[in-house]
């Protein structure tokens, strides 16, 4: 017996645009975090240091799916459905 469960299709044209979204969301968090670090002391600077990293992180891998799309979407990788 086979059980089908649905599927949400996400276009690579969408994909895009939610990573560009994406990445202005997490570069607002890294750009505050590392803006913010006059008035803290030297382990909640550390803190704040690290949680901006992550964030920029997050952005970059946003990037790098984004243009992946991008290019799905163009056809580079074979015939696009």
């Amino acid at each position: 017996m086979h059980v089908s469960i649905p599927v949400m299709k996400i276009s690579a044209a969408i994909a895009v645009w939610m990573c560009v979204v994406f990445t202005l969301f997490c570069m607002g968090f890294a750009i505050r975090g590392f803006t913010s670090l006059d008035g803290l002391d030297a382990i909640e600077r550390e803190h704040s240091v690290g949680y901006a990293w992550f964030w920029t992180f997050l952005a970059l891998v946003s990037v790098v799916f984004g243009v992946l799309s991008r290019m799905i979407s163009k056809g580079k990788f074979g015939d696009v459905d």
